[in-house]
């Protein structure tokens, strides 16, 4: 299944989002400081978040301005709605869903209230209720006991009196069909066969309250499938070296220093399938009792930590090459190792001569790029296909190149993980992914946090990335010719352009078309724009006006790096 859309509500900063569209690879959330962005995406987590992620708390988690309606009882946080979401489903999905229901077009809608509880239920289709079967159960209960000489109240009415306990019309009666057809099935044999009406009116109550156990089912099916919401944040960081003994103390004692920092090695530990314990009593000096059977299984243990501290590295490299494209002809180090070493689990990156160094020695960018791939692998282990991944300002440490690069790997990681992640930067948006965008804004505390499906917002600072991704990419129009004549304004441009066309349309010879004419808006720019261009090993010259004292440095400049016309 699929996300479709959510809202968010009654969540810190966030009164209600109003509903958004997702979209159904990845959807970019943009806004400024203080806007949201990452109130959504924790609040989306707890749709189904991985083991250990701590649940809502009504004291943190609901808007503090409104929190005194819960402190004087006003409303309970059982009724309190925070997060809900609709799910598509695909056809796998569609293949468990009752027989009546296969050629609907049907949506799934979870809930999740402050109290952490959830309810659930599928759009498209009506509930069923107590009211689908009430008259036809009334009517078989009198067919049923009126040959009965007995006074007052008979005994299928009781029978069924008892069961249904004042249920109310409109009860959903899902959980309680199991027992209603157990009921059912014991009167068949009072049914007086030959009366066909009421025979047809037992086969009708049976196939209804079968849909109904099959639509219970579908639904339980439906919430043990849900993906798990993946949040991932800057402050997620793998230590490069890890004491073992140490750590396995602090999660015995649940007194971890920094559930930050400690998450990350926690991660980490579980995608090598092990625990602190084991992996410090493995490093402990001691050796086993010298009986054969205790050295076997002491030496599978070691080599077990080996294969799997092996296998791990040699994953982690793969994705993280992919990424981090290292550059060859300056011998990047880019291939990690995990090492056991005693009771310490280091971190390295080793080099293409074999020099190793402590991760935390390589750049922010690099260490960013490690600690997500190690979290991200250690969540969804084993549930690729099944995971929503959400990203808290992803690559904000790394090169702007690059994150050109891992915004190609969060569309790769979309094809079949899901992706909402929040950004500032401009190089996270492509210029053709405008229509994934999703604007948070936060212009009134009393209103809260809004989400806009269109790209719209009446706060500057919200479009500011989009406009800056525009920007960069008009920009990089400057580099599609090869040859390029710098001009100092636009009126050089006009004149060009004018003498070039009538030339051309008096057969004579005439700028060439694939000369790109580029007006610097100033002399003094000029320079500027010869620089870029030919940092790009583009060809450039640059049109000068006739000499004057405030054109000479701008002439001398552009001369260093372009071939200059003077006029």
């Amino acid at each position: 299944m699929r996300l479709s859309r959510a809202r968010i509500q009654n969540y810190r900063s966030i009164i209600d989002t109003g509903e958004f569209e997702v979209e159904q690879l990845k959807t970019i959330l943009v806004g400024p400081n203080e806007a949201g962005k990452t109130a959504i995406l924790q609040a989306l987590q707890q749709i189904n978040p991985p083991p250990n992620v701590k649940k809502l708390n009504p004291l943190r988690d609901y808007p503090r301005s409104q929190y005194t309606k819960i402190s004087r009882g006003d409303i309970e946080p059982k009724d309190i709605n925070v997060v809900s979401v609709i799910f598509k489903l695909d056809d796998e999905d569609r293949e468990k869903a009752p027989k009546r229901l296969t050629e609907k077009e049907i949506l799934y809608k979870f809930e999740r209230r402050l109290d952490n509880s959830a309810c659930h239920q599928l759009i498209g289709v009506d509930r069923p209720v107590f009211s689908d079967v009430k008259i036809d159960l009334l009517k078989l209960v009198y067919h049923l006991d009126r040959n009965i000489p007995q006074e007052g109240v008979k005994e299928h009415e009781k029978s069924l009196e008892k069961l249904i306990n004042d249920w109310a019309d409109n009860k959903i009666i899902t959980n309680d069909a199991s027992t209603l057809k157990t009921w059912l099935d014991s009167k068949l044999v009072h049914v007086d066969e030959e009366n066909e009406k009421e025979s047809e009116r037992w086969r009708k109550l049976s196939d209804e309250i079968n849909y109904i156990i099959e639509y219970g089912d579908f639904l339980k099916y439906l919430d043990n499938n849900k993906p798990i919401f993946v949040l991932y944040s800057n402050y997620f960081r793998v230590k490069p070296i890890i004491h073992l003994g140490n750590l396995a103390k602090r999660i015995a004692s649940n007194t971890l220093d920094d559930d930050s920092y400690d998450y990350g090695n926690i991660c980490l530990l579980n995608l090598l399938g092990f625990s602190a314990e084991e992996l410090s009593d493995l490093g402990k000096v001691a050796d086993p009792s010298h009986t054969t059977n205790n050295l076997d299984t002491y030496r599978e243990k070691l080599d077990k930590r080996s294969y799997e501290l092996n296998a791990a590295s040699v994953e982690l490299t793969t994705h993280i090459v992919k990424v981090w494209n290292p550059n060859e002809s300056k011998s990047e180090a880019s291939k990690l190792k995990l090492v056991a070493d005693g009771q310490y689990l280091k971190v390295v990156v080793e080099d293409d001569i074999g020099i190793e160094v402590e991760l935390d020695q390589r750049s922010e960018g690099f260490q960013w790029l490690v600690s997500f791939f190690i979290v991200f692998f250690a969540e969804a282990k084993g549930k690729h296909k099944n995971t929503i991944l959400l990203l808290d300002e992803p690559g904000v440490s790394l090169h702007a190149l690059k994150q050109r690069e891992f915004r190609k790997t969060i569309s790769l990681l979309a094809n079949e993980n899901q992706t909402i992640y929040s950004t500032h930067s401009p190089f996270m948006v492509g210029p053709d992914e405008l229509d994934l965008v999703r604007v948070v804004e936060l212009t009134d505390r009393r209103v809260g946090t809004k989400v806009h499906t269109t790209v719209s917002s009446s706060d500057p600072a919200a479009l500011l990335p989009l406009q800056e991704a525009l920007g960069y990419d008009l920009a990089q129009s400057l580099f599609s010719n090869q040859r390029n004549l710098i001009l100092e304004g636009l009126t050089d441009y006009w004149y060009i352009e004018a003498i070039s066309n009538l030339f051309k349309e008096s057969n004579k010879t005439y700028l060439n078309d694939k000369i790109s004419l580029i007006p610097a808006n100033t002399a003094s720019k000029v320079v500027y724009f010869a620089t870029i261009l030919v940092s790009h090993n583009l060809k450039v010259a640059a049109l000068l006006d006739s000499d004057n004292a405030g054109d000479q440095a701008a002439k001398q400049e552009a001369g260093s790096v372009s071939a200059p016309f003077r006029c």
